[in-house]
């Protein structure tokens, strides 16, 4: 394991410089940058934990660090979540603001070189932030003109990607608590809301997703490949075996999980200036392989 040494796990779970972009006092974000006088390429990390205030962006602290061990920002956010203000429409309002705050902070960013990575819950808002083009107004999260930040990428780490889907196995739910019903009783919501109704995503999507994951079922990344695909998006799913796709191992920045992120993310010095990634390892737009 490259962190092994304990005291080095303390330093990835270090927080970054702290940001807010609202009042409430669940929107702000960390900023953890790279060594370097950059720009730096950017990643938006948003957290799982069924979108529920007991759980915040600490989770992703860990990826954050490792990120920056090769060479990216990352941009660790926190939003109001169900039990703590969050749920329709709080949720997706403030995971739209925290990204279009990326043009307010005074650091050495790439604003052309973007992407979007999230697990569980949060792999849910971030198919959905890299969506953002096609809400109409009124949505929340629309932006007039384009959102300020354009997502070059969308990592989906274990993800509810089909959210009406999850809503079904759950019998409601965490899908309920956030959407305040299910799709039949709210289709308008769901309409803007789930990314599978939101096909084919703005960016190429990458999927990552264990076969034995006990928290959210793969089939719900299949459901999304299959409709994005058909649809004519761009996207990869990379099904994991064994325990290393259980649920919470995509947040171990040793583990296979994440590794399987790491193989096909272009190192950030090889992103060119016009924020195109001349490598996306590995990547099949048809690809479903178990590593």
């Amino acid at each position: 394991m490259p962190y092994a040494d304990p005291r080095l796990m303390l330093d990835f779970l270090r927080p970054g410089r702290r940001h807010r972009y609202g009042a409430d006092r669940s929107q702000r974000a960390e900023l953890h940058l790279p060594a370097g006088e950059g720009p730096h390429p950017v990643m938006v990390l948003i957290h799982g934990g069924s979108w529920q205030a007991r759980y915040g962006k600490v989770l992703t602290r860990g990826l954050a660090g490792d990120l920056v061990r090769r060479g990216w920002a990352a941009w660790n956010i926190e939003y109001r979540r169900v039990g703590d203000g969050g749920g329709w429409p709080a949720t997706f309002e403030d995971v739209a603001a925290a990204i279009d705050h990326l043009t307010r902070i005074d650091a050495p960013l790439d604003l052309a070189r973007v992407s979007v990575l999230g697990h569980s819950a949060g792999g849910h808002l971030a198919l959905w932030a890299a969506s953002r083009e096609k809400l109409p107004a009124g949505a929340p999260g629309h932006a007039p003109g384009g959102a300020p930040v354009a997502l070059r990428r969308a990592i989906v780490q274990a993800g509810v990607c089909d959210l009406a889907g999850a809503y079904r196995r759950w019998r409601g739910g965490a899908a309920r608590a956030l959407m305040g019903g299910g799709p039949e009783e709210l289709p308008d919501r769901y309409a803007v809301g789930d990314p599978i109704a939101l096909v084919p995503p703005d960016a190429p999507v990458l999927l990552v997703h264990g076969v034995l994951d006990e928290v959210v079922s793969v089939m719900l990344s299949r459901s999304y490949a299959d409709a994005a695909r058909a649809a004519g998006g761009e996207v990869e799913l990379v099904e994991l075996a064994g325990e290393a796709g259980r649920h919470r191992a995509h947040l171990d920045p040793r583990g296979a999980a994440w590794a399987a992120v790491t193989r096909r993310l272009a190192p950030a010095h090889q992103l060119d200036g016009a924020g195109d990634y001349p490598e996306w390892e590995e990547a099949s737009s048809t690809s479903r392989r178990t590593p």
